[in-house]
């Protein structure tokens, strides 16, 4: 099995600004990082994630909303 290795793009979130965009605590994107559910970057002993990389997380997540019909009386 081969893996292919993708660039990140756009900025390099901290935890803190990651947490701050998910309206979380910082142990949450931590929690993600440590379960390897998100992308991350590792610069020396800092890690970063990409902006890319929880836009990507968000988009998976949403629930689109689902419509009702209603049937006549009977």
């Amino acid at each position: 099995m081969t893996s292919k290795k993708t660039r990140p793009t756009g900025r390099l979130l901290t935890v803190a600004q990651a947490a701050e965009r998910l309206n979380t605590s910082e142990r949450y994107p931590r929690r993600l990082i440590e379960e390897r559910r998100i992308t991350f970057v590792k610069i020396g002993r800092h890690v970063r994630i990409p902006e890319s990389a929880l836009d990507e997380f968000i988009t998976a997540g949403t629930i689109e909303p689902v419509s009702l019909r209603m049937r006549g009386a009977a």
